[in-house]
């Protein structure tokens, strides 16, 4: 089926709004430094983004083709990604004395995470630039993504992860083809090898929020609850959180679909989960502050959430504060014990860090932060397979 073309204006800065054009490479902006946002002319989108027409359209992220640059037949990079389930969990709900509760289940994705969106979307666009090389620092799936979707598109993925990521990732990526360092170190320690590399080999840098357009693949998670929901949201979102890209992006898909009349100025209040081990957003949050400082001897079992610096972390608090939400961080000896009860309560094979988004739900029921009769959605972002460390031995 013949999607729309998307209906790209401008690029815009998120924090001064100069704007940038679409039609050159951009990184971050070039006023101030801070992350871009694709803008659309959602008049246009509008009249052809209607519930009606989305029920005739290929189950992927690309369906919503009028807001999401990268969709056009000529452009796309797609190895099926997005339209992940948003389950019903009655069981898990019952021993958590929550009536509504979701989980969107996101490690059905190429790859088995959700990473494949924002990746796809910024594959696009960066073959439709004439990009030949990527770099990208991660802390895991998004490499492994990276790997994938270069392959699929012909760009060279120049990948840097820390060295004790898991072994199942590390030998995904290498499978795949990509040129992948490993480093003695962070994420945050992955980036400046990369961006060193970028600056010395010309390679375009894909890290999160550096260039416009993975947070419009992870936006397309919010256009789906709005979706699978009937036209509504919940009343809560949790969300795992390291980079934050999805969040952000969630929060922008409810604004287009407010500003074309798809939704009414209701929001869910966003949660973001963190690790004790890891929490510069919950810190900043806790302290009221506006930035979150870099988070020193960063250590979890949830790798994707192991950020100790969000490079977009004012946008990702700017998000809590307009929703009337909260930041939350969770023990690591409750993370393995929530992959169990999300697996034998309703089958679901959950990654660490969204067995962290149950956890961090768990703390907010006990706080009375949230209450049984709300309707929460649980951010499961990756498949537990990826993850045999942690799994039942024998």
């Amino acid at each position: 089926m013949e999607l729309p073309a998307p209906a790209l204006l401008r690029l815009e800065c998120s924090t001064c709004d100069a704007e940038h054009s679409p039609a050159e490479l951009q990184t971050i902006c070039q006023v101030c430094g801070r992350a871009l946002f694709a803008r659309y002319d959602l008049d246009a989108a509008r009249r052809t983004l209607t519930r009606e027409n989305l029920g005739r359209r290929p189950a992927t992220m690309w369906r919503y083709a009028e807001v999401l640059a990268g969709s056009d037949a000529a452009d796309r990079v797609s190895l099926g990604e997005g339209l992940t389930p948003l389950l019903r969990t009655p069981r898990l709900g019952a021993e958590l004395g929550c009536d509504a509760l979701w989980v969107k289940d996101e490690g059905g994705n190429p790859t088995g995470s959700f990473k494949a969106r924002g990746i796809a979307a910024a594959m696009a666009m960066a073959l439709k630039l004439g990009v030949t090389d990527v770099g990208m620092p991660t802390a895991g799936n998004a490499g492994s993504a990276s790997a994938a979707y270069g392959a699929r598109s012909g760009i060279r993925a120049h990948i840097a992860m820390p060295a004790d990521t898991p072994e199942s990732i590390v030998s995904e990526v290498r499978n795949y083809g990509a040129e992948l360092q490993l480093v003695d170190g962070l994420i945050s320690d992955a980036g400046r090898l990369i961006a060193q590399g970028c600056r010395e080999n010309g390679w375009f840098e894909m890290a999160t929020l550096k260039e416009p357009y993975r947070v419009e693949g992870k936006k397309t998670m919010g256009y789906e609850l709005w979706e699978q929901l009937d036209g509504q949201l919940p009343d809560a979102i949790l969300y795992p959180t390291g980079g934050g890209t999805g969040l952000i992006g969630m929060w922008k898909a409810f604004d287009e679909l407010e500003r074309m009349g798809l939704l009414g100025p209701e929001r869910p209040r966003m949660f973001v989960v963190q690790s004790e081990g890891c929490a510069p957003i919950v810190r900043a949050w806790d302290a009221g502050a506006e930035r979150a400082q870099p988070w020193e001897d960063a250590a979890t079992v949830a790798p994707g959430i192991r950020v100790p610096a969000p490079f977009a972390d004012d946008l990702i608090l700017q998000a809590l504060r307009e929703s009337g939400g909260s930041a939350v961080a969770v023990p690591d000896d409750a993370v393995v014990p929530a992959m169990r009860q999300m697996a034998r309560t309703e089958g679901i094979d959950a990654c660490p860090e969204g067995a962290a988004s149950l956890a961090g739900l768990r703390r907010l029921l006990a706080d009375g932060v949230l209450h049984g009769d709300a309707r929460i959605v649980l951010f499961n972002t990756g498949s537990g397979l990826k993850h045999p460390e942690l799994r039942p031995a024998g």
